[in-house]
């Protein structure tokens, strides 16, 4: 959420980053959300002197009864019971104020850091980094929705019998390899000195305000009706939310956790090629790692955090490109993010694998997350996160890229976890 002071203070900043997340009525939103805020502040301070007015003549209405001064003491009585009625009316009337000015908050995105490119969908995104070698495959290479088959290691009719689909089942190899990536994927953040967190996969709703999942995405997240309770699209919900409502002291910054957790997307209207196999599942696992830091480190951060996403596509042995979203394609919440995609040797195409995202003060103002500076003053602090990695696309990119005449042979780094260097006959 959009930090009210600092909308006020820098105006044609936020005006201008709104317009460039095309949001052409950026400055009447903007008028709404300040006019808002001045009634909120004039009404509040009304309140606040009617209050302190009605505790003077209460404590003066004892004085005067035993001064004999009855007819001064019925006044003030009076004058006590016209100012609770009218305070009664200016609570009912700062709290209409403070839910509208909440609701038009909820309803702004960050603004996009300086370096987002303008435009509108994710065909602006710009590349900056293109690494390893393309397998020369693409008219022989078998798709992996063909070789989960052959192999039987993925069974996507078992899951629609059970659930439904989007939901696959993982069998004898594939379940191994899933699991050897999951293992892969946590081992080295906490290596690289993560602390590793094991959250619920349902929440709240206060937990999808505090991350902005709500009300921006709650189309397409699972709901729980009877007890209002959400399964999470990612584990960045609940490891950030940790720390909703919190105030940490300097020294204990920065924070860094990772998280495995199955994730849970309806991705509604969702269709079409781009869908098949593993492209896109309503159930999947992820490793997801979150930084909180000072604000004046959270740039390097981001970069840390990429390199970070990026070695271990190195590990891989993928080929994969690095983009920076444009303002269109950008997040609700982010302010600058940074996706990795892999190539598919059989659908000839890039997969999206990971996000990595500023959100500066944007969901710690929701959370209320702040920490207190050297100075003792409270400050709000900034929020990070990144897919390391979504396993769904990995394993369909190990599959297709590293087929060979006796199987599908395993990545190096992934032999110890598996216990097997390839999946077929040798």
């Amino acid at each position: 959420m959009l930090h009210l002071a600092d909308i006020t203070a820098n105006l044609d900043i936020y005006t201008a980053g709104l317009i460039k997340r095309n949001l052409p009525q950026a400055s009447e939103l903007l008028a709404k959300v300040i006019k808002l805020d001045e009634d909120r502040k004039a009404t509040q301070h009304k309140l606040d002197n009617n209050l302190a007015e009605a505790n003077l003549m209460a404590k003066q209405i004892g004085g005067l009864m035993k001064e004999g001064k009855k007819e001064e003491a019925e006044r003030a009585k009076s004058k006590t019971a016209e100012l609770k009625q009218e305070n009664k009316a200016l609570g009912d009337k700062l709290a209409g104020i403070q839910a509208e000015l909440q609701g038009k908050l909820y309803q702004l995105p960050n603004i996009p850091h300086t370096s987002v490119p303008a435009g509108n969908s994710e065909e602006d995104n710009e590349e900056i980094k293109r690494e390893g070698e393309i397998p020369l495959l693409h008219e022989k290479a078998v798709p992996h929705w063909e070789l989960i088959r052959q192999y039987d290691i993925i069974d996507f009719d078992l899951g629609v019998k059970i659930t439904g689909a989007g939901f696959p089942v993982y069998k004898g190899r594939g379940a191994r390899l899933q699991r050897a990536l999951i293992n892969f994927f946590l081992d080295r953040a906490e290596a690289a000195g993560y602390k590793e967190m094991q959250t619920p996969i349902v929440v709240n709703e206060a937990s999808g305000y505090g991350t902005g999942q709500l009300p921006d995405k709650e189309g397409q997240m699972y709901h729980i009706d009877e007890e209002d309770l959400y399964l999470i699209p990612t584990a960045e919900v609940p490891l950030t939310n940790i720390y909703r409502d919190v105030i940490l002291n300097e020294e204990d910054l920065p924070i860094k956790n990772v998280g495995y957790t199955p994730c849970f997307r309806r991705e509604a209207g969702s269709w079409g090629a781009h869908v098949r196999g593993l492209n896109r599942l309503h159930q999947f696992d992820k490793v997801e790692i979150i930084q909180i830091v000072k604000p004046e480190t959270s740039y390097n951060t981001l970069q840390q955090m990429c390199n970070y996403v990026e070695q271990l596509l190195n590990d891989l042995n993928l080929p994969y490109r690095i983009l920076r979203l444009c303002a269109g394609d950008l997040g609700f919440t982010s302010a600058l993010t940074f996706d990795f995609e892999v190539f598919s040797a059989a659908q000839n195409k890039w997969l999206e694998v990971s996000s990595v995202s500023n959100f500066e003060n944007f969901q710690a103002n929701r959370l209320k997350l702040r920490y207190k500076n050297e100075n003792g003053q409270k400050q709000l602090l900034h929020t990070l996160n990144g897919s390391a990695l979504a396993l769904p696309r990995i394993l369909a990119a190990i599959l297709e890229n590293n087929q060979k005449e006796n199987g599908i042979a395993i990545p190096e780094v992934l032999r110890p976890y598996t216990g097997f260097d390839r999946i077929g006959e040798r």
